[in-house]
């Protein structure tokens, strides 16, 4: 139902560090909004919806247009004979290098095969046996069993977005595409209560408006594109973790940001998104070699190749300084034509594309920003610190991954937790058929949402061109290898890209002008200064978080998480947990480990 944006709006109001961004111009309502279009949101959307609630899936692109549709290696869970949640949780905690929330990742191996079961029912097709029917299981890095179930070869995201997205459609689920989402909405208890949001289009939904919910999943992916090289695409901007800072939520483990090892390198001047070679080519034999065709991994860890992603980041890098060299190479050519067309044919043809021939010759291979373990902390039913407000997917930090994500790992967080999401949206509510929940008596349902300030203090917008020095500052402070003398140079010159804003600003009362592009590099330079907080202040090497000054683990005064919160005038609150463990949700309901 969308109404005109004129009506009352008695106790919703955006934030006070909200984005500049002109009052919403159309309005609508349901009984919980999504916010991102991948494995996370769609599923939420689908649980919801099949409870009976209205849900209305805001995606900055198109439905099919996320992160989940580049995964490439698969989804772990165990479903193999001999293997057991039990030691897929073992993987998992070793890969997470002390910080896991144990909880969290029994929550994750122990309901994760029944969810990628009904994920099958939904509709997604996964390789099989042509004999047996037996889904197809390969190894990736970490794993000591063979557990991750692929579609297409490499192609397992599309196929779980093409699934996803035909059941969201065949539900009749609302849907806001081209979107970028801006900043929450609270009511008068401070309670979530919508968003307001941008469509890059035109029609009814035109540039800014808003969707009042009485829930608000963020789903919204991840922040590859503070650095330079990245796999990820061009809409992971790191929108929702901003937002949700923004909106007074706690945010937690930023610093360990995961460098895929195995990116194409495609010469030392490319930036954006790069094209990934998945874990699984390593999993099905291929070997890291240096120009001389030495295997250099051998010897640094029991599962050489087959290491955790940081281990084998960390090796390559390593061995690239030695050897003087920008790149290493991933040599799979004992496959034969038949075996990369068959079980590779993405990465084949992306090879191809830019004129490598891996069927014939070695891949040049370099570390590139992959994936953001850390993220909006939430508890076990993906609650963040601010009632009302969701956050499931990479956005979230769940306590899965601890220092470095366990390969295959994130969309089986995604389908888990989104499950459980759904669940404590709709326990033990009552949903009109028309999208309104029914509320006991005396109870307020959401406000409309008030118009955005058009200005707030002294937080202006980037220019746009702001991007492009945030990411080359992180890219050399805060890339694969930092320490104390990067991560303050890098500090200093975000302070710097900030500072010269305020002071236009001041002097001459301008400011960039709103838009998407200003929208994502203020976004990207609020992740960027949490990231670089959070690392400066772990004094030791952990995980994916390498200080070159602090080379060694200190479990003694660093297996603890670190909280970041946004105060409102626009300084970082960063504090540390007492142990391993996330402290309890302050949202008003009692945490429970197992499902009712």
């Amino acid at each position: 139902m969308t109404r005109p944006a004129g009506r009352p709006a008695a106790e919703a109001a955006a934030p006070a560090t909200a984005l500049r961004a002109p009052a919403p111009g159309w309005a609508t309502e349901a009984d919980v909004v999504v916010v991102g279009s991948g494995v996370a949101g769609l599923t939420v959307a689908l649980r919801c919806a099949a409870a009976g609630a209205k849900a209305t899936v805001v995606t900055k692109a198109r439905l099919d247009d996320g992160s989940t549709r580049w995964a490439q290696g698969g989804i772990a869970a165990a479903l193999g004979e001999g293997d057991t949640p039990e030691q897929h949780l073992d993987d998992t905690l070793v890969a997470g290098a002390g910080l896991c929330d144990e909880r969290a990742v029994r929550a994750l191996v122990t309901e994760g095969p029944d969810a990628v079961r009904r994920l099958i029912a939904t509709g997604a097709r996964f390789d099989a046996d042509d004999a047996t029917g037996e889904i197809l299981l390969t190894r990736e890095g970490g794993h000591h069993r063979r557990r991750i179930a692929h579609a297409g070869g490499d192609a397992t995201g599309a196929e779980i977005s093409r699934a996803l997205v035909g059941a969201v459609r065949a539900a009749g689920i609302e849907t806001v595409e081209n979107a970028l989402v801006l900043d929450l909405l609270k009511d008068g208890s401070g309670r979530a209560a919508g968003v307001t949001l941008h469509v890059m289009g035109e029609g009814q939904r035109d540039g800014v408006g808003a969707v009042s919910a009485d829930a608000v999943v963020l789903a919204t992916g991840g922040m590859g594109q503070i650095f330079s090289a990245t796999t990820n695409p061009a809409v992971s901007t790191g929108d929702g973790v901003a937002l949700a800072l923004r909106a007074g939520a706690e945010v937690s483990d930023l610093e360990f940001v995961q460098f895929h090892p195995t990116v194409l390198w495609l010469g030392p001047e490319a930036e954006g998104q790069q094209p990934l070679v998945s874990e699984a080519v390593r999993g099905e034999g291929a070997h890291l070699v240096d120009a001389d065709g030495v295997r250099f991994m051998r010897g640094q860890h029991e599962l050489a190749e087959l290491a955790p992603r940081d281990i084998v980041a960390k090796g390559i890098m390593r061995r690239m300084r030695e050897r003087g060299a920008e790149h290493m190479y991933l040599d799979a050519r004992h496959f034969g034509a038949r075996m990369w067309e068959r079980r590779f044919p993405t990465i084949l043809a992306a090879c191809r594309a830019h004129g490598i021939d891996p069927v014939t010759e070695p891949i040049p291979v370099a570390p590139a920003a992959h994936y953001a373990s850390g993220g909006v902390r939430t508890d076990l039913r993906g609650r963040t610190s601010v009632p009302g407000l969701y956050a499931c997917g990479e956005v979230a930090c769940t306590g899965v991954h601890g220092a470095n994500r366990l390969a295959s790992n994130s969309l089986l967080e995604g389908l888990v937790f989104a499950e459980r999401i759904a669940e404590d949206i709709t326990a033990g509510a009552e949903f009109a058929g028309a999208g309104g929940r029914e509320r006991p008596a005396g109870q307020t349902g959401p406000s409309a949402p008030a118009a955005s300030p058009a200005a707030s203090g002294d937080a202006p917008l980037l220019a746009s061109e702001a991007r492009y020095e945030i990411q080359h500052i992180m890219t050399h402070g805060a890339g694969v290898l930092r320490s104390a003398e990067s991560l303050a140079r890098a500090a200093d010159r975000l302070e710097r890209v900030q500072d010269d804003a305020v002071a236009q600003l001041r002097r001459d009362g301008k400011t960039a002008e709103p838009g998407v592009e200003t929208w994502e590099a203020t976004n990207l330079h609020l992740v960027a200064r949490v990231l670089v907080a959070a690392a400066l202040r772990r004094e030791e090497t952990r995980g994916c978080h390498w200080r070159e000054d602090r080379p060694e683990r200190d479990d003694a005064a660093w297996r603890r998480h670190l909280l970041v919160t946004l105060r409102p005038d626009g300084a970082l609150e960063v504090r540390s947990t007492d142990s391993e463990a996330f402290p309890p949700s302050t949202t008003p309901r009692a945490e429970t480990e197992s499902r009712p």
